[in-house]
């Protein structure tokens, strides 16, 4: 595969750009090599520079639910971008859009619109001081929440990792109320409760974890976290920027029938344009501003450009026959073919996925949390991940992130997938 037009790009990029992209997770440091320079996407497909196609299994990060430039998406868009770009006022496309979302999540009565991940968590944050008046917040280790400076702390050994930045630049006396432990550990959960009793505003987390791998809940788990956190008057916050419309209509939510007080909002809900949201009861929600004192704003929050493909991309999904469970099926099938694979030539190899979202690892073990990736064979993820991009599979540059399927994708595109990993199993062990 030539790709003689990305490298002299990429070398570009390097003198002007930081590490020569705009987000890290963009680059190849992980797994080795510079990244492709892609120049269109359809479908299920990505178009380099050079004119490579590879299958796409990143999907924007999640965002390509319904395929990367849907006909109907594309349409709605040129049909909006004529009555303008930005107005920075109220406009009667994000009451549309947002009644479609507070009518699938259980739970949610009112939404803030914002324009990422990172913003909606933030606010989440913050809302969650304000509500409770209290400082604590708790995450998990290998949970990510977007990097605002309250939540980007660094993952840790034993109980809890108290106000440890995993960043220059965040003082830790913005990141000492964050408090970080294990995931799927309800001990070291009700311990925390315990030792901090009173303090804790609330608990962030996402519920199906996606940038740490692809790690499910135990079985109760979610449920206990609601107790405690009912119990000790904090505020359950769920982070569906990733799992929201994407592992089932109404979100991990609706597939455990477990409320959030909060929820956050992202990716698929914009359609593929940047768009986020921050949702829950009414009574919490009402404390933003101008209905109360916590103050958020944004000039681009609730673009009708964003707003427009977001809701778009939704009724598609809607219209379509049975959406997740064509989702899952590919999903299966194509794990299965990867561990039949594995299995015949000996390579250890972990799977799962729920709806359109799904995860490998080259380990012996089951990952439960974090600490459970040391496991991992980052080596064997590496090999398989580069030999995939020369055959023409887009995979997300780390063993640390789950991947995407589309309603896009074809038998042919899984096929040929299974077909391709059956070879780097063969030349891995050769």
């Amino acid at each position: 595969m030539d790709c003689t037009k990305s490298t002299e790009l990429f070398k570009k990029a390097c003198e002007i750009l930081p590490g020569g992209v705009n987000s890290p997770v963009r680059a190849f440091n992980a797994v080795g090599g510079s990244p492709v320079i892609i120049e269109r996407a359809k479908g299920s497909r990505l178009f380099d520079v050079d004119g490579n196609s590879y299958i796409d299994y990143m999907g924007s990060w999640g965002t390509a639910l319904v395929g990367h430039a849907h006909r109907n998406v594309i349409d709605t868009l040129k049909e909006t971008l004529e009555n303008g770009l930005s107005f920075g006022a109220t406009h009667a496309k994000e009451f549309d859009l947002a009644e479609e979302i507070l009518a699938a999540f259980p739970g949610m009565e009112s939404i803030r619109f914002v324009s990422s991940g990172t913003e909606a968590c933030m606010t989440a944050v913050r809302l969650a001081r304000a509500y409770t008046k209290k400082d604590l917040i708790i995450k998990f280790d290998g949970h990510y929440h977007g990097h605002s400076d309250s939540l980007l702390v660094k993952a840790g050994s034993g109980l809890a990792t108290l106000g440890i930045p995993a960043s220059p630049g965040i003082p830790e006396a913005v990141s000492k109320y964050t408090i970080s432990i294990s995931f799927n550990d309800i001990k070291a959960l009700e311990d925390v409760f315990a030792r901090y009793k009173g303090q804790v505003a609330a608990v962030i987390f996402e519920p199906i974890v996606g940038n740490a791998g692809f790690i499910r809940p135990d079985v109760g788990f979610l449920n206990s976290l609601r107790d405690l956190c009912t119990e000790n008057g904090s505020l359950l916050i769920f982070d569906e920027v990733m799992t929201g419309f994407r592992v089932a209509w109404g979100g991990v939510q609706t597939l455990y029938n477990i409320k959030a007080d909060l929820s956050t909002l992202g990716k698929v809900i914009g359609g593929g344009m940047p768009l986020a949201a921050l949702a829950g009861r009414r009574e919490i929600m009402n404390h933003l501003a101008p209905a109360g004192n916590v103050y958020q704003a944004g000039t681009l929050s609730g673009n009708p450009v964003a707003v427009a493909a977001g809701l778009k991309t939704l009724q598609i999904l809607k219209s379509e026959e049975k959406p997740y469970e064509r989702l899952a099926n590919n999903c299966e099938w194509l794990l299965r073919s990867f561990s039949d694979s594995a299995c015949r030539y000996g390579i250890p190899l972990q799977v799962d996925f729920e709806g359109g979202m799904f995860g490998f690892s080259f380990s012996s073990k089951k990952i439960r949390n974090f600490s459970d990736t040391e496991n991992i064979d980052f080596e064997c993820f590496n090999f398989f991940f580069r030999k995939f991009l020369e055959l023409g599979v887009y995979l997300p540059p780390s063993s640390y992130e789950a991947c995407f399927m589309s309603l896009a994708h074809t038998k042919e595109d899984l096929e040929k997938t299974g077909e391709i990993f059956e070879k780097i199993c063969k030349l891995r062990v050769s």
